[in-house]
């Protein structure tokens, strides 16, 4: 209102102009519904070494990492007992044998004054006793003997089967038992994913689902698929184990490695959004939206609940549906509230 009482045309606010922006729509695109859990690697061909023989170690002829055949020596456990064993077995045996010798001579001594008619059946028999007595008692010397020598063999320790040397936890000079892990034999190659699924989900386990090992940015590295579901419930930790074959072919996974492990239940569609238009403050994530409002577009600030990373893209759990108009630049120019105008 001028001075004189009229008005002046354009003094009435127009309010900011609109700030410039790209828009894209929020896609649905088909989504796999995953949960990730910690899983640990067992090699399928790893042998535990333990000695079939008490006694100390005196020699270990390997190192960890060492390729190793069947029959390749691993360790000496000192056999000098057994050794002793076997030596005074052996000259029981020979002094049994000299037993055999004589009571033959006696036997035929007697089977000859018998059928000269000088000595009495019951005398033949007696010597013929005799030697049965003293044959059967090598033989049983002979059977220990033979038992002995096996045992013996065994304080040779040597590899089952082909593969690397793992970790050697014993010394020389250590005493061991038919319990003690001397070390382990591994066979490059297939591994399998021990998985434990909590026992609320253990309903939905399926033979065959899909499991995917994956690295610590969440990139598949080995694809799998359930090969073997438990019967039952593990009490302590209330899960189900389920396992899964690995082929690594690369050798790039180890024995008894933790990994990360994504079991695929199923899939479904579900909106993404550019990860350029996700904006994160205060540990949420939000994205601005344009909304027509009385004919104009404004955009409005949304939290947002994300998934996994696919391609360029986040996975949307909650906070906009597909079709929405994300706004995708020039968010640093932008406030809840303000109008904008799409670009080209």
């Amino acid at each position: 209102m001028s001075c004189d009482g009229t008005s002046v045309k354009g003094d009435q606010s127009q309010g900011p102009p609109p700030v410039p922006v790209k828009i894209e729509l929020a896609r649905a695109v088909p989504l796999q519904d995953t949960t990730e859990y910690v899983a640990t690697l067992k090699s399928r061909d790893a042998a535990i070494i333990m000695p079939q023989v008490e006694g100390q170690i005196t020699e270990i002829e390997v190192h960890s990492g060492d390729h190793v055949t069947p029959g390749d020596v691993l360790m000496q456990i000192d056999p000098s007992k057994q050794k002793a064993t076997v030596s005074s077995l052996e000259q029981n045996r020979a002094a049994q044998q000299a037993t055999v010798e004589w009571a033959k001579q006696q036997y035929d001594r007697a089977n000859g004054l018998y059928t000269a008619g000088v000595v009495s059946r019951q005398d033949l028999d007696q010597a013929k006793s005799t030697l049965d007595s003293a044959q059967a008692q090598l033989q049983a010397l002979d059977a220990q003997i033979q038992e002995q020598q096996v045992q013996l063999h065994y304080y040779r320790v040597t590899a089952s089967t082909s593969g690397i040397v793992g970790d050697i936890p014993v010394r020389v000079g250590d005493r061991v038992t038919t319990t003690t892990t001397l070390t382990t034999v591994d066979k490059p190659g297939s591994l399998e994913a021990y998985v434990y699924i909590p026992v609320e989900r253990s309903t939905q386990l399926k033979m065959d689902m899909p499991v995917q090992i994956v690295d610590s940015e969440g990139k598949a590295i080995a694809d799998s698929r359930i090969s073997f579901i438990s019967p039952q419930v593990d009490n302590t930790t209330q899960t189900v184990l389920v396992k899964a074959r690995i082929a690594n072919n690369e050798d790039k996974l180890r024995n008894l490695q933790f990994i990360r492990a994504r079991v695929i239940w199923g899939s479904h569609e579900g909106p993404v959004v550019p990860i350029l238009a996700v904006s994160r403050i205060g540990g949420q994530y939000f994205v601005f939206v344009a909304e027509d409002q009385n004919g104009k577009l404004i955009a409005h600030q949304k939290p947002l609940s994300i998934g996994q990373i696919v391609g360029n893209d986040y996975v949307v759990l909650d906070g906009i549906k597909p079709g929405d108009k994300v706004i995708v630049s020039g968010m640093q120019s932008l406030v809840d509230g303000a109008p904008v105008a799409p670009q080209s």
